[in-house]
């Protein structure tokens, strides 16, 4: 039977994975570049520690341009925005397939990552709100499960294609299948949308709930954790576990495995169980990374290791990035694009802190001690974001789609904490 939002629970409509398809092109373009490093630095003329602020300039483009972007497209239509998103992230990647100059290509990546911040914030808020609240989580798990098989798919087949065509191949790719995504998305998301009335001053005002926070806290620190050690992990691998060169490849295709497999887990049980779900997936997750200190010299636990290092937590992911869209209420746009401030921002820190580790007596196994740290800590907004949402049973107003005449002081059906 469809729910109120016109959706069948359990199924996602199509829009959602077309979406998806778009996150796919934009976290390829974003990890993309650390495998075409030394060809990006012989053919632009630049060393590869100077070329690889191709991907500072894409991290901080998206820490700051992913609320900036939410803010200045709030009120224009949904599609619109999506549209010229894309339409942005085709043409910076042409210029930048086009250019022989290290400072325009520099340039057209920092655009990129603007354009990639406004489709992340306005494209979560389009794939809950055509899902329905029932799917919400499992359509926030498809997104970023877009995000996660960039990893498994895109950035292998990006690195591999730039060693044969150079690397504006997989920039002349990435551009034309942004272009399709464009126009896929005009096709499948409706010219007159049913929206309620957007407001900045709502959109701020919803920043004040601490529970907002709480569940951004932990966004910020499970990537941070996560990517502290897998940062520095190919060393690990080779130096540590003994795996040749040759092969770290496959083992970077299992932490992508682990992830996707993470994430849809998270996107199924988030609906159901928010808060058991994050907490164990973080301890799991905290408990894997101490494991990779002791037994990270063989190739075989190494192995197993990362994979379950991306399973436990991607888990985390879509639940914390659904609970905070959840609290944000009527105005999610804004919060949405914090979310994805507080994943780059957890990849910066964490990654920064780890190489300093690597650098120190620890070593190779100073990332995991980094990642395993600051995944534990992770359970501190997850365990205070559980009381505090069991002592107070604020009402939680979920965005949709339906026509304006609903009533805003509603409350939304929030699933058990537990």
């Amino acid at each position: 039977m469809p729910s109120a939002s016109g959706t069948t629970p359990g199924k996602l409509p199509f829009v959602v994975w077309v979406l998806a398809a778009g996150t796919f092109l934009m976290g390829t373009t974003e990890f993309v570049v650390a495998g075409l490093l030394a060809e990006l630095a012989v053919d632009l003329g630049v060393s590869v520690s100077h070329a690889g602020l191709l991907i500072t300039a894409f991290a901080i483009g998206m820490i700051v341009g992913a609320p900036t972007m939410a803010m200045a497209t709030l009120r224009l239509p949904q599609r619109r925005t999506l549209i010229l998103a894309l339409s942005v992230f085709c043409l910076g990647h042409l210029v930048a397939a086009l250019s022989s100059s290290f400072t325009i290509v520099l340039i057209a990546r920092a655009v990129t990552a603007l354009a990639t911040g406004a489709f992340w914030s306005v494209g979560f808020v389009v794939a809950t709100t055509a899902a329905g609240p029932r799917n919400a989580t499992r359509a926030t798990g498809v997104m970023i499960g877009g995000l996660t098989l960039a990893n498994v798919v895109g950035v292998p087949i990006g690195s591999f294609a730039g060693q044969f065509t150079g690397w504006r191949g997989p920039f002349w790719a990435l551009a034309v299948f942004s272009g399709l995504a464009a126009v896929f998305i005009g096709r499948f998301i409706p010219a007159q949308e049913q929206r309620v009335e957007v407001s900045i001053r709502a959109e701020v005002r919803a920043l004040r709930q601490g529970r907002l926070w709480l569940a951004l806290g932990a966004a910020m620190l499970i990537m941070g954790g996560v990517l502290a050690t897998y940062t520095y992990v190919t060393p690990l691998l080779t130096d540590r576990a003994g795996i040749p060169a040759g092969a770290v490849p496959l083992v970077l295709i299992a932490f992508g495995v682990g992830a996707l497999g993470g994430t849809t887990i998270g996107g199924g049980l988030g609906d159901r169980r928010p808060m058991a779900t994050t907490i164990a997936a973080a301890a799991a997750t905290a408990l894997v990374l101490l494991l990779l200190i002791p037994l990270s010299a063989n190739a075989v636990t190494a192995t197993l290791l990362v994979f379950l290092m991306g399973l436990t937590g991607f888990t985390v992911n879509p639940v914390v990035t659904a609970l905070a869209m959840r609290f944000a209420g009527d105005a999610p746009t804004l919060t949405s694009a914090l979310t994805t401030s507080a994943f780059n921002t957890g990849i910066a820190a964490g990654s920064a802190i780890a190489g300093t580790a690597l650098d120190s007596t620890l070593g190779l196994t100073g990332p995991p001690v980094v990642g395993t740290v600051i995944a534990a800590l992770t359970l501190l907004p997850l365990i205070a974001l559980a009381v505090h949402g069991s002592s107070n049973k604020g009402r939680i107003v979920a965005r949709s789609g339906a026509p304006t005449d609903v009533r805003r002081d509603e409350p939304a059906r929030v699933p058990s904490q537990y």
